[in-house]
């Protein structure tokens, strides 16, 4: 059940990134994989910063702050150059 979860606040978290993005439409799957990535670099970067977010609330702020953050740093790499 607890993998049910991670998945479904990975999609989550992946759209609302996107949403906040502008411009992600990824996709379900895409979604999946963005939210899924962002929730580890999301609890990376909080740990880093000695923040902790608790239940499933704090996991899907978590994982939508790291997919944020990872779609900007995607548009920084993707970004055409002169």
């Amino acid at each position: 059940m607890d993998m049910l979860w991670f998945l479904l606040i990975g999609i989550a978290a992946g759209w609302l990134a996107g949403q906040i993005m502008k411009g992600g439409d990824f996709g379900l799957v895409g979604d999946l994989i963005v939210g899924v990535i962002g929730a580890l670099l999301g609890g990376f970067l909080f740990s880093l910063f000695g923040l902790s977010a608790s239940g499933r609330l704090g996991s899907l702020i978590t994982a939508t702050v790291g997919a944020i953050v990872l779609i900007a740093l995607l548009r920084v790499i993707n970004r055409p150059r002169l």
